[in-house]
């Protein structure tokens, strides 16, 4: 098959949705199909190769004047089928993608499919209301195809498209952008000592970027209440803060800093900013315990959850909103209910006293992560495109 894909962030841009996109890239054309990306506007390179994929860097903004040159991109392409990644962040919160399904689905005859990272609306304009819920919504009605990341987002969407001829529905979880891989060099109490962290010392890792839904002050707080105790920990948190997309994420990010001041924890406090892969994963190989208390609750959607799985790391995160009988706790992670710093702090500190139930559930956590590899995340990707592009036209949606 020929694959367009369409993102609204994509590496060396630091983004969750386009670290996704260049690794199903990858697996997809592993499996022989050719994958073309159209991706933001770089004037000194608007068309590069990355690996075997095409990467066209041309969209210099994703409000409505964005359609016009999408279209001319996908003519001249012609692929088989097209697969926008959302997530209203990776597109700087504008929703004209949003509209690209319903006023281009007359004008492309090839299948059109959303894969959704998640149902948060874009901004549209001032006092849109409602309206920006259902630019999410009629996205998903106009589209051949829908694939949700998680159970949550199947459901809430197929109670949300009301229309005939409603797109096919798949629900494919994601897999780790971050493999366990560190430089050769890589040797775990060398790297600890470097970054002054004792052998002895307590060192709870965190991933991912710094936003309202990842409980940050709650991990603060519980990072405090350990320093109370005279417990030797650091918290060390990895990659890249803000992400180069959502520019929501810098004011927060200034306000976890005047937390961390408040709280007087800046001498326990270690932050790696955005780095290489390779180190990303030195750095969760060196950590005793990764914590996740999602505001919301732990998900497949989330990439920070499957890299930390994929690394053998004991997680304590957060109850899960919906029923996920993939997370077992005590046996793959330990769930804590959200915003309950006492109860992280308690949990973390149980957990670093039992290395008999940390070696567990990081060995039970590598063989989830196993169910969840790129190559079974593509297959079942591609499988799911031949069918739409096998089926039958369905009549338009007025």
């Amino acid at each position: 098959m020929r694959i367009t894909v369409i993102t609204g962030e994509y590496p060396p841009q630091e983004g969750g949705v386009g670290d996704f996109t260049q690794q199903i890239g990858y697996a997809l054309h592993a499996l022989g199909h050719e994958v073309h990306v159209i991706t933001n506007l770089d004037e000194e390179h608007p068309e590069d190769k990355d690996r075997d994929l095409i990467v066209h860097r041309q969209v210099k903004e994703w409000g409505w004047s964005s359609h016009s040159r999408l279209k001319r991109l996908i003519d001249g392409i012609q692929p088989e089928i097209i697969n926008i990644q959302y997530q209203a962040a990776a597109y700087q919160m504008n929703g004209g993608i949003n509209l690209f399904p319903r006023w281009q689905r007359r004008n492309l005859e090839m299948p059109m499919v959303t894969t959704f990272h998640d149902l948060r609306p874009p901004y549209l304009f001032p006092k849109a209301g409602g309206l920006r819920q259902w630019a999410v919504w009629q996205m998903a009605q106009y589209c051949t195809g829908v694939i949700t990341t998680n159970g949550e987002d199947y459901t809430a969407l197929a109670q949300a498209i009301r229309y005939d001829p409603k797109p096919q529905m798949r629900l494919i979880p994601i897999g780790s952008n971050i493999a366990p891989k560190p430089p050769a060099e890589f040797q775990r109490g060398r790297w600890r000592d470097s970054h002054g962290i004792g052998m002895n010392d307590l060192l709870v890792g965190f991933f991912g970027f710094q936003n309202h839904s990842k409980g940050i002050e709650t991990l603060l707080d519980a990072t405090a209440l350990l320093v109370e105790q005279a417990i030797p920990v650091h918290l060390i948190f990895i990659g890249g803060r803000t992400g180069t997309s959502d520019i929501t994420n810098r004011t927060y990010a200034r306000e976890i800093d005047a937390r961390i001041d408040a709280l007087d924890l800046r001498d326990h406090v270690l932050q790696t900013g955005f780095t290489h892969p390779s180190e990303v994963s030195s750095a969760l190989l060196a950590s005793d315990i990764c914590a996740l208390p999602y505001n919301d609750g732990a998900s497949l959607r989330r990439g920070t959850l499957h890299a930390c799985l994929a690394h053998g790391l004991p997680i304590v995160t957060t109850t899960p909103q919906v029923e996920t009988p993939q997370l077992k706790t005590g046996e793959n992670v330990i769930l804590v209910p959200p915003k309950a710093p006492q109860a992280l702090a308690d949990t973390i500190l149980a957990l670093w006293d039992d290395p008999d139930l940390r070696r567990k559930l990081g060995t039970q956590a590598a063989q989830l992560a196993a169910e969840f590899s790129w190559d079974r995340i593509a297959a079942h990707t591609a499988e799911f495109f031949r069918q739409l592009i096998q089926q039958p036209p369905a009549a338009k949606t007025p």
